[in-house]
Parts: C-alpha cells; sequence; structure tokens
C-alpha cells in the first residue's frame, strides 16, 4: 500500500498553528512565559493529536514548556471552537531546537572562521619576514613561459602570409 500524504492535515496544521498563536496571546497571562512563536504544528492523519513546536524569547523554555502543557486543556475548547472541527485535537507541546542548532552551527562557523584567518595572517607575517628561494624561481618560471608562449601568432607573417604551410618547430 502506498504511502499517502494528508494535505488537509497539513491545511489544519497551518490553521491551528495560526489560531493557537493568537490564543496563547490572548488567554494564556503568564508573566513568566516571555515571547513565544509557535514554529509548526503537526498534525496525525485522523486529526486528533498535534504537536507544536514552540520557540521562546526572553524566558526558560523548559519553565515555557511546562505552562504551555498546563494550559493545553483550557485552550482546546475555544481552538476547535474557532476552526469550526468537532473534535478538537489534543495538544502536544514540544520545544524546537532547530532555531537554536541553527545558532550554535553559524558560532561555530564564525570562530572556525576567524581561527583560518588569524592562522592565514600569522602565515603571511612569517612569509614576509624570511627570504623564500621558491619565490624567485616561480618569478623565473613565469618569464620563461612568457618568452615561448606564442606558437603561431608570427609565424604568418614571417612566411610569406597565410597561405604558406606551418613549419614545426
Amino acid at each position: 500500500m502506498a504511502t499517502r500524504s494528508y494535505p488537509r492535515a497539513r491545511r489544519v496544521g497551518q490553521q491551528v498553528q495560526r489560531t493557537l498563536s493568537e490564543l496563547i496571546r490572548r488567554e494564556v497571562r503568564d508573566p513568566r512565559l516571555g515571547m513565544v512563536t509557535l514554529t509548526e504544528v503537526r498534525m496525525s492523519s485522523d486529526l486528533s493529536h498535534a504537536k507544536v513546536y514552540y520557540s521562546v524569547l526572553g524566558a526558560d523554555a523548559k519553565l515555557a514548556g511546562e505552562i504551555l502543557a498546563e494550559a493545553a486543556d483550557l485552550l482546546r475548547g475555544p481552538l476547535g471552537r474557532s476552526l469550526g472541527i468537532r473534535h478538537s485535537p489534543q495538544l502536544h507541546f514540544v520545544q524546537d531546537e532547530l532555531i537554536e542548532g541553527g545558532a550554535r552551527l553559524t558560532a561555530l562557523i564564525d570562530s572556525a572562521v576567524r581561527a583560518d584567518r588569524a592562522r592565514q595572517d600569522d602565515d603571511d607575517q612569517d612569509d614576509d619576514g624570511q627570504d623564500d628561494p621558491g619565490a624567485d624561481a616561480e618569478d623565473q618560471d613565469e618569464t620563461d613561459s612568457e618568452r615561448y608562449d606564442s606558437d603561431d601568432d608570427d609565424d604568418s607573417d614571417r612566411h610569406g602570409g597565410d597561405d604558406a604551410p606551418a613549419t614545426s618547430r
């Protein structure tokens, strides 16, 4: 049997997210909660359960999770009425760690780039103080290649024009 996607569950999840974010702002008046952002809502295929992912700004995330879990039963009734569905889904609040993980990865990348630049600056300072014997050889190679770079550029004029056969050297 093929796996079905549930577009209705996705649509209802988006509506639950919009409605629930408004209900939390209006109904849950706990100053310890801070600023809560609902990042995603995943509905079960039968629409009986909603896994609500949240992130918190300016408060403890675990405390916010406890507050939201306590408020879940209070939010179910107004959520079902505003959605116009017969059975309101059970709400399960889960802390969204993607944002924090992204910030952690960004910080790691930034520190690696800073360390690499510092290492490169140290190498450049070491190179400025010493004579590099290979640098003269590289300059010599470049002048040699410039000297013998042209193969047929001037041959047409030397051999009497375009009709003359090219000779190999």
